[in-house]
């Protein structure tokens, strides 16, 4: 995966970095679950300290790659997803009524249960990365 800080380098070395370069990076390292998966994600909250997306999928169901900042997930129905990112997944199982914090992270995922789940992302803004020092993030919830 490549870090903001590559991007932030890139953009540099190019001279199209600025004030809001950071931000910038972000948006072309990391794309938003809502613009790759619109018909999967939608925003139901958002101010300038948090946004609060829906999740609602179908058995077979599956994302395109995307990032999420550090969010707290709430699952309102059972949940079972394959969260795929680079070579690496994990299969993730939770209960409706779970609610867990989740590493800021890049991944696609698919629905490998028998049901519908619903979730919801409380994303935090302007969060700093909870990834280790040797920049890999434990995929899914915890």
């Amino acid at each position: 995966m490549i870090g903001v800080t590559d991007v932030a380098g890139l953009l540099r070395s190019r001279g199209q970095w600025d004030a809001e370069g950071s931000d910038r990076a972000r948006r072309v390292a990391m794309p938003d679950p809502v613009s790759t998966n619109p018909d999967l994600y939608s925003v139901v909250f958002e101010n300038d300290r948090v946004r609060v997306l829906r999740y609602h999928d179908r058995p077979g169901d599956r994302t395109q790659p995307h990032h999420h900042p550090d969010s707290v997930m709430i699952t309102f129905s059972d949940f079972e997803r394959r969260l795929h990112h680079g070579e690496r997944s994990v299969d993730v199982s939770l209960r409706a009524g779970e609610v867990r914090w989740l590493d800021a992270q890049e991944h696609f995922g698919e629905n490998i249960g028998g049901t519908e789940s619903v979730s919801f992302f409380v994303e935090l803004k302007d969060s700093p990365s909870t990834a280790a020092d040797d920049g890999v993030v434990e995929l899914g919830p915890r």
